[in-house]
């Protein structure tokens, strides 16, 4: 969601902006002159110098290149160490390598990595899940996009109907499906850094409508060709955007009501508890997708479904059993590997009281940054929810992206990551969202807070001054 906008509340002058970010970039190369030979070195055989587009965009001259990362803290290879409220942008949500997961990762890569065989632990990782999402039945990707890969083309199998919707500014992983937006005339566009597949149509297989409306959502739907809607319980791609009251339950009801699977991605939204939003707040989803923090970083995704929908993928069927019924899976899908791992996470880290931890620490987290707003009257406002928080350049939170688009800053905004990494910590590139981790100190913390404060109250200065 890169774009041109400028916050109307953005504190500081164009030209005041240009002058703070040249006083940090130099620092920035003062303190990571081997990361820049690095970078330079990688041009000549990487792609823009990283081995995924997505790492060299943390808005700084060029990449941190990691040396190691545990628990909270990441270390680079010019030896800067940070506190880490990024953490892989949610696939080390509880910490960097725990150790319970590295000890069993460790004996299981010895025994097999992959065999295209199950192993016991799948069983262990199944019924843990229907514990704690109340869905019965699992299967195993290997990324979330995988998973919501697969569950779309269930949804048009069972269905079979041609679309899938989603929310404006919502981000499900690579799926043509889902990444096209609304345009200014109201029209679907696709997104200009996404437009990567001009063969599909952007209409032939999408429908978007805005997180929200449930107006637009029914009058979408009462088309009758969606497969499903695809949904993030709160949005988290282009800034936080919470759910009105009563959201879920009107959503649920219009996806029965015209024969729509209702499909809750809880990728991001595991922070919210043991068992996602969707434990926490009871929702009733037919498929729900979960990813990146299951297996403590290892790549490992899984989907849940009803009893309903296994009854009816047999019956497309005629029998159970069938290998690989609607061209899903992969070779390496639910490998031992990555099924031990998401195993030891499930059981021994991503406990009832890590999750404890976890929200106390986004409460003073966010507490702290309330305060900050409030002392300088800066009119940003700041969205929690779970172990997350999100500061928005703008009074009052958004309630769809487009809200959200329209106020972001991206000049603004690495303007104040670079400042956060350039004193030692790091958050989400992308927005100014934060995960605080079980393993993050009141310290830890207490020293966001501050490199904030110092970050916001020099630009009201700057403001003042201009």
């Amino acid at each position: 969601m890169i774009t041109d906008k400028k916050s109307p509340y953005r504190l500081v002058s164009d030209e005041k902006l240009v002058e703070l970010r040249a006083r940090e970039d130099a620092l920035f190369l003062k303190r990571t002159p081997k990361a820049e030979e690095t970078f330079n070195n990688a041009k000549k055989m990487l792609l823009n110098g990283v081995p995924m587009p997505w790492m060299g965009d943390w808005g700084t001259t060029h990449p941190i290149f990691v040396r190691e990362a545990v628990g909270n803290r990441l270390t680079d290879i010019d030896g800067n160490q940070y506190i880490d409220f990024c953490l892989g942008d949610t696939g080390a949500m509880f910490g960097h390598s725990p150790e319970a997961v590295a000890e069993v990762v460790s004996k299981q890569v010895r025994l097999g990595i992959t065999t295209m065989m199950p192993t016991t632990d799948a069983l262990d990782i199944g019924t843990e899940l229907g514990k704690r999402f109340s869905l019965p039945l699992w299967q195993v990707a290997m990324t979330a996009t995988e998973a919501n890969r697969y569950v779309i083309r269930i949804c048009r199998t069972l269905t079979g109907r041609p679309k899938v919707l989603s929310m404006n500014e919502s981000y499900h992983g690579s799926l043509d499906e889902t990444l096209p937006h609304i345009g200014p005339e109201g029209k679907l566009e696709l997104r200009s850094e996404y437009d990567m597949n001009p063969a599909v149509a952007k209409d032939a297989l999408s429908r978007v409508v805005e997180f929200n409306d449930l107006e637009q959502l029914e009058r979408e739907l009462a088309h009758k060709d969606c497969a499903c809607v695809l949904a993030e319980p709160v949005m988290t791609n282009c800034g936080m955007v919470l759910p009105d009251p009563g959201y879920h339950e009107r959503l649920r009801e219009l996806c029965t009501k015209y024969g729509t699977y209702l499909v809750i991605d809880e990728t991001h939204t595991f922070s919210n508890g043991y068992g996602g939003y969707t434990r926490a707040y009871g929702l009733k989803p037919d498929f729900i997708t979960l990813g990146k923090s299951i297996a403590g970083g290892i790549p490992v995704a899984v989907y849940g479904f009803t009893s309903e929908i296994a009854t009816l993928i047999n019956q497309s069927f005629g029998h159970q059993g069938v290998s690989d019924p609607m061209g899903v899976g992969g070779t390496l899908s639910a490998n031992a590997f990555a099924i031990a791992a998401m195993r030891q996470t499930l059981t021994t880290v991503a406990t009832e009281e890590a999750f404890e931890k976890m929200f106390a620490g986004q409460e003073r987290l966010s507490n702290g940054l309330d305060d900050i707003l409030k002392k300088y009257s800066i009119p940003w406002s700041l969205t929690r929810s779970g172990a997350r928080c999100e500061l928005q350049f703008m009074p009052t939170q958004p309630r769809n992206g487009s809200e959200a688009k329209n106020h972001f800053d991206w000049e603004l905004m690495y303007y104040t990551h670079i400042y956060l990494a350039n004193r030692g910590v790091l958050i989400t590139p992308f927005h100014n969202m934060m995960l605080v981790p079980p393993v993050a100190t009141d310290e830890d913390i207490d020293c966001l807070i501050q490199l904030w404060h110092d970050c916001l109250a020099e630009l009201v200065e700057c403001s003042e001054g201009n």
